[in-house]
């Protein structure tokens, strides 16, 4: 791969796609079970709290800090095709876009805002929550995965 800039800026591909790898894995191992034992409205509320914290500064610079990157990485890669480790640096791309931020935009999110317009002690609360976990849960397994997976396309392209 050489140097210069575009070895930097996979190292920094590695570090991002990596970190956000690892927020989802948290929430997929430990977080949601967690929440899920909980009665459902002190679940929601809960999941709510995190959903508010969740897209503020420190998350939302690595999250989509990461995507702007693995954007402009993909776009390198294609025009400048390094010798050595293209493939994989768009494999990682691919990953962290469609299976990380991608999955987010359209399976997560929508459930976030679906479970913010709901009264955290409401009947329909108590009702949608089961649900919700399951399916965030769920897509948030795809998220981890996929964010893991871009992490080691990155780093199999520095190694070429």
């Amino acid at each position: 791969m050489g140097d210069g800039p575009y070895l930097v800026l996979t190292m920094l591909g590695v570090l991002g796609t990596g970190v956000v790898a690892g927020v989802f894995c948290a929430f997929s191992a430990f977080v949601m079970r967690g929440l899920a034992a909980l009665p459902p409205a002190r679940g929601v509320a809960a999941m709510q709290a995190i959903n508010v914290a969740a897209v503020r500064p420190p998350f939302m610079l690595v999250f989509l800090g990461s995507t702007v990157l693995c954007a402009v990485l993909t776009a390198v890669t294609c025009v400048a095709w390094p010798d050595e480790g293209a493939v994989a640096s768009l494999v990682g791309g691919a990953l962290y876009l469609c299976g990380s931020f991608g999955t987010t935009v359209v399976a997560n999110i929508p459930r976030n805002d679906r479970l913010a317009r709901l009264e955290a002690d409401s009947a329909e609360a108590a009702a949608y929550w089961p649900v919700y976990v399951r399916g965030w849960a769920r897509w948030n397994h795809v998220r981890a995965l996929a964010s893991a997976g871009a992490a080691l396309a990155y780093l199999l392209a520095l190694i070429g």
